[in-house]
């Protein structure tokens, strides 16, 4: 609880912070519920920024951030072509 009250106390929750809850709550899931919640999952134009924002701030490579947030490579590109 301790470790989640400083996310849980923002005005507003980003997709990062929501990712982050969840790891911390569930740990790490196996291969279909990822799969799973893969499919589930959207993000809107400022999450999508503060995700590439992520990159250029640890300079990772889209796989890299692919692997991170558990994203498709390809996913990643088009975003960057949409908001570039």
């Amino acid at each position: 609880m301790e470790e989640c009250k400083i996310l849980l106390d923002k005005k507003e929750l980003s997709v990062i912070d929501i990712l982050e809850l969840d790891q911390k709550i569930f740990g790490k899931m196996d291969k279909s519920q990822r799969a799973f919640n893969q499919k589930i999952r959207s993000y809107k134009l400022p999450d999508i920024r503060e995700i590439l924002d992520y990159q250029n701030k640890y300079q990772l490579n889209n796989s890299q951030l692919a692997n991170h947030f558990q994203l498709s490579r390809n996913t990643i590109a088009k975003w960057k072509k949409m908001i570039l």
